[in-house]
């Protein structure tokens, strides 16, 4: 709270000052004022009014003491220091100098605005959402590359690719954006647009890793027989290598020229560098609406061929009635579609709500978005780098066999089980050679 300072009278005798160095002295005196705190305003203030009975013999400074000595007040907003000093400029101090007049040099950190704050909730759910990504991913990446049978199978190629973009995500492009948050790099535009595209391509190649996926899946299952030949070791890893470059194409494009000058106040906010037209009318229809409904064609496709291939397998079962056969071939077709609808849902929902604020603010300029609204929406969006491994791994009956293999010591089999049913690791023989087979049609089934 701003406390007003009570104001002596001036005195009103004006002379001109017999040296220069009368107002420089004014002016550091001035200076000293405008950047000391709040504190120590009142004593300040009365030091100067001492000054002004010393230095009597010349009026005009003694009057500029008095006057700056009423009107230096600074108050704190956000760990900032505004300037709500009344003082004249010093320049209006000696009316009648020969001298130039001389403005006071600048507070230091008080030219560029306020520094800009830490938003408590936003970095600790960044910072949790970072640790979530990191963590499931390294598990992902560490079941499948110390698994050989694992390894052989080319959708793990595709997830750990996925992995590792999600990683990136949690180990980089989180803290980027925390920094961004903050308004750090100060005073280092290019450091800042740098920055700034490197969670760009972090982000978007997670999100060509979930394309990918889905056209692997969809090749899997639609064209069975041209699978090996479509996708070969070889070819998995040359689309992988090429949704990477991609990725890092469309995330460098503001570093070629497509950003905003560079603003006058040297902090690092995405919005003040990154364009309004490449966050909508390409990163958003280009790069997020167009995968999604590739995926959303790709699934659907996969959804009606899974879907007739359940009821021909459940019509050869003639020793099972056909209540129960119908029963069973729903359950199926039911897991089938909640796999599908998690895994579009998820995507959905962590990435389009940052882009309609996006959209909304390039269509209405003037339209009140609340800054908590748009820090849920970025948090939702690295959120889906921790989802993925929960929605396309975890949920994986092949993967959790594999997984219970590697870390023997997370799998604790029921009192009174069967002795032959499951061996040390939890696993039986037949499960084994399963794991060289091909995973299960759909992620999560």
């Amino acid at each position: 709270m701003r406390r007003d300072l009570p104001r002596c009278p001036m005195l009103q005798r004006k002379s001109k000052p017999s040296s220069h160095a009368l107002a420089v002295i004014s002016n550091l005196l001035l200076t000293w004022l405008s950047c000391s705190s709040l504190e120590t305003a009142p004593h300040v203030s009365e030091a100067l009014r001492l000054l002004s009975q010393i230095l009597s013999p010349v009026p005009t400074v003694s009057a500029a003491l008095v006057e700056c000595g009423d009107g230096g007040a600074l108050t704190a907003q956000r760990g900032t220091w505004i300037n709500m000093a009344r003082a004249p400029p010093a320049t209006n101090a000696f009316p009648n100098s020969s001298f130039p007049p001389t403005a006071p040099p600048p507070c230091p950190g008080a030219s560029n605005g306020s520094l800009p704050g830490l938003d408590v909730p936003y970095f600790l759910t960044e910072t949790i959402t970072a640790v979530l990504s990191v963590a499931g991913n390294l598990f992902i990446c560490t079941v499948i590359l110390r698994d050989r049978k694992l390894r052989a199978v080319v959708t793990n190629h595709f997830l750990v690719s996925l992995a590792a973009a999600d990683i990136l995500v949690g180990a980089v492009a989180i803290p980027c954006a925390q920094m961004a948050d903050a308004g750090l790099p100060r005073g280092r535009p290019t450091l800042c647009l740098l920055m700034l595209c490197t969670l760009l391509i972090f982000t978007q190649a997670s999100v060509f890793g979930l394309l990918a996926i889905a056209v692997e899946r969809y090749i899997s299952i639609l064209k069975p027989f041209q699978y090996p030949s479509l996708m070969s070791p070889q070819n998995s890893l040359l689309v992988i290598l090429s949704s990477w470059v991609l990725a890092t194409f469309i995330g460098t494009l503001p570093l070629m020229g497509w950003h905003k000058p560079f603003p006058p106040d040297s902090q690092c906010k995405f919005n003040a560098f990154i364009e309004d037209t490449f966050e909508v009318y390409f990163k958003f229809v280009a790069c997020m609406l167009v995968p999604l409904a590739i995926m959303l064609v790709l699934y659907g496709h996969i959804f009606l061929e899974a879907k007739r291939q359940i009821r021909k397998v459940a019509e050869r079962e003639v020793e099972v009635s056909r209540q129960a056969r119908r029963r069973r071939v729903l359950h199926k077709e039911l897991r089938l579609a909640t796999s599908l609808f998690i895994i579009l849902f998820c995507f959905a929902f962590c990435w389009l709500p940052l882009h309609v604020i996006n959209t909304l603010q390039l269509v209405c300029p003037g339209c009140p978005i609340p800054s908590p609204l748009v820090l849920a929406t970025i948090v939702l969006s690295h959120a889906n780098s921790a989802i993925n491994p929960v929605v396309y791994v975890f949920r994986m009956r092949s993967f959790r066999q594999a997984f219970t293999a590697t870390f023997p010591c997370t799998w604790h089999p029921l009192p009174g089980s069967a002795p032959s049913k499951f061996s040390a690791s939890g696993l039986t023989p037949s499960n084994r050679l399963e794991l060289a087979s091909h995973n299960s049609p759909l992620p999560g089934k």
